[in-house]
């Protein structure tokens, strides 16, 4: 590999280099943590989608309602601080499900600006008939990397996370 990517203390992380080539361009994709996460969570994000495609979810906007069935009338910071979004992505997801009645949205009495997030009847209706597709689709990506490899994996995501808090 070009000398402009030497290693700085380990042999994943190459130095910027001076000419962007194909080369260069490889070896980021190889070793850039952003990128390969994205990529694994939009395969790993498709497979989720297709089980729960008979309740009209995605998997996002399924983990949002079992974010609203662990923390009910839950405020909009807390859930996109809670869930690693910002408070726009977290407002434009949140619309999808309203306008589908799976969940309420109540502007603050005190601040309007803050707005609580509850599950409509509808909506945990929903989310019931989407809990055992997501097992299907949990069990599947599972057994694609073995339990052992994802007990493990998990770990160390939770430790990613942590250390970027």
């Amino acid at each position: 590999m070009a000398d402009s990517l030497k290693s700085k203390g380990n042999d994943t992380t190459p130095e910027l280099p001076t000419v962007v080539d194909r080369e260069h361009c490889i070896a980021m994709g190889r070793t850039c943590v952003a990128y390969n996460l994205r990529r694994a969570a939009r395969l790993v994000s498709q497979v989720y989608d297709q089980a729960l495609k008979p309740t009209g979810l995605k998997v996002t906007q399924f983990s949002l309602l079992v974010a609203f069935v662990l923390v009910p009338d839950s405020k909009m910071t807390q859930l996109a601080k809670w869930l690693g979004m910002d408070r726009t992505t977290l407002s434009r997801n949140l619309r999808v499900l309203e306008k589908r009645g799976l969940v309420e949205l109540e502007q603050g009495h005190q601040d309007r600006r803050k707005l609580k997030v509850r599950l409509t009847p509808e909506g945990k209706k929903v989310f019931e008939q989407a809990c055992p597709l997501w097992l299907q689709a949990q069990e599947k990506a599972v057994s694609g990397i073995g339990q052992e490899r994802w007990t493990a994996l998990t770990k160390e995501l939770r430790s990613l996370v942590a250390g970027l808090e």
